[in-house]
């Protein structure tokens, strides 16, 4: 037998759900981390912006409304989004929204020559990072349909998966 789902196999199905699950729990753990320490704050990471986002960091450290605002907003963001990519839900809205917040924490520390940071990067690298990385993970999971299977988007999709025999 072989899942069918739009012309794609069982396995590469199963690789998409994988890679689905793993960046989905990823995001979910460091949201919820974010959540439940009180301490925790995004200033250290905005101070840090080097780029060409710093002066948009500048004006949200320079509120503390604002600053309390994006701290929400980014810890609650990175839960809802690895939720919904854990259980396969509106896997392309949180796809892309998942991207583009990680382009954001690129966006403000990239991994350039010349710029440096006082936090020890993870590794070393130049130009791509593993924040890139998953942002890109998160662009393919949004064109392929990766919540159909082994996630809720199947309870919603028009275009239900079948299963054919394959002889």
């Amino acid at each position: 037998m072989r899942f069918r789902n739009g012309g794609y196999s069982g396995a590469e199905m199963l690789v998409l759900a994988m890679l689905r699950f793993a960046v989905g729990w990823h995001l979910l753990y460091e949201g919820i981390v974010k959540i439940t320490d009180p301490g925790w704050t995004s200033a250290n990471f905005l101070r840090e912006s080097k780029w060409i986002l710093s002066g948009f960091s500048e004006w949200i450290l320079s509120d503390d409304g604002i600053l309390h605002a994006v701290d929400l907003l980014n810890s609650w963001g990175l839960t809802a989004i690895g939720a919904g990519l854990v259980l396969g839900l509106f896997t392309r809205v949180v796809s892309l929204s998942g991207a583009f917040l990680l382009l954001l924490y690129y966006l403000n520390s990239p991994p350039l020559t010349g710029l440096v940071y006082s936090v020890t990067a993870d590794g070393n690298n130049l130009i791509v990072n593993r924040t890139l990385i998953e942002a890109i993970c998160l662009v393919l999971l949004a064109v392929f349909p990766s919540g159909r299977f082994l996630g809720m988007d199947s309870l919603f999709s028009r275009k239900k998966a079948t299963v054919m025999e394959v002889s």
